[in-house]
């Protein structure tokens, strides 16, 4: 009973978000996803458990409220019969509290696994609905593919033809808090229309997905720098920088990307970044998917 599965990492090439309705808020938002992420993998245990290391091991509880082990709960209540104990690891690469739906796509990643371990009668469909049950990302981080998500983003739609992206992640190792930010957003009064923008059928390039993007916003930028300042530095620098096509930030914050033309703007621009601020997480990437998982 050991397998893998790879949990990309989400950018949200843009994200508008509307009015809260009944304690949410409605959004639209074109998510892509880096071939880059954390890694979850089984084994055998006496009981079901979670297990984590990774370089950003110690900001995460291993605990019942981790997604991961959310996830597997609701998989096992699903299932409606005993199961064989088995064991999660979590191999945790990403920051944690950083706009790239790393505790989504961690449940994602083991809904998958979980139900291909113990080969599951749990349709598709049925699998999508626990993954948004567990967060506003669930649903999109479940299958990692580009998508525009509406609604609290339970609601997909096939995303624009994308080319594969070069880009870079850049996150100043920050946690940023998701309703900190958005309380900062409610308090500027100023909302959306969620509406899906009008968009070509496929971008033939970066050059043009990011001039259509520049029209466009991630409505939760401005609250996300007000609560965490270090986030405006690393977007600031990021949109100053001669390889950047269009420099944002991902969700609430606080990781920045820059889309590039191709890879050697890519890691060229990683390779400064690296060298000029050695405190920040730096991440050279790919954004489309879905991303095979590891042997």
């Amino acid at each position: 009973m050991t397998g893998a599965a790879f949990a990309p990492a989400k950018v949200n090439l843009y994200l508008h978000v509307g009015a809260p309705q009944g304690g949410f808020h409605p959004i639209c938002s074109l998510m892509a996803f880096a071939d880059v992420g954390d890694r979850v993998s089984t084994f055998q245990a006496e009981a079901l458990s979670l297990s984590v290391g990774g370089p950003f091991a110690q900001s995460l509880d291993a605990g019942e409220d981790n997604l991961v082990m959310r996830a597997a709960r609701a998989l096992i209540a699903e299932a409606m019969g005993p199961l064989p104990p088995i064991g999660i690891s979590l191999d945790k690469r990403l920051p944690v509290a950083s706009g790239l739906g790393g505790g989504s796509s961690d449940a994602g990643a083991a809904l998958r696994l979980l139900r291909e371990t113990f080969g599951l009668a749990v349709g598709d469909d049925r699998l999508e609905a626990l993954a948004a049950l567990l967060g506003s990302d669930g649903a999109a981080c479940l299958w990692g593919a580009p998508a525009t998500a509406q609604g609290r983003g339970e609601r997909l739609s096939a995303a624009p033809g994308l080319p594969v992206l070069d880009a870079v992640l850049v996150n100043p190792r920050v946690p940023v808090s998701t309703a900190e930010v958005y309380r900062r957003y409610d308090a500027q009064g100023r909302f959306s229309d969620v509406t899906p923008p009008a968009a070509p059928g496929a971008f033939e390039d970066a050059t043009e997905l990011a001039a259509w993007l520049t029209g466009l916003r991630n409505d939760l930028e401005a609250a996300a720098i007000a609560v965490a300042p270090a986030v405006g530095a690393v977007l600031e620098t990021l949109a100053d920088e001669p390889e950047t096509l269009l420099a944002r930030v991902s969700g609430s914050g606080g990781t920045c990307f820059a889309l590039c033309a191709g890879d050697i703007e890519a890691e060229g621009l990683a390779e400064r970044l690296e060298a000029m601020a050695p405190d920040w997480w730096v991440q050279r990437c790919r954004l489309g998917g879905p991303w095979p998982d590891p042997a």
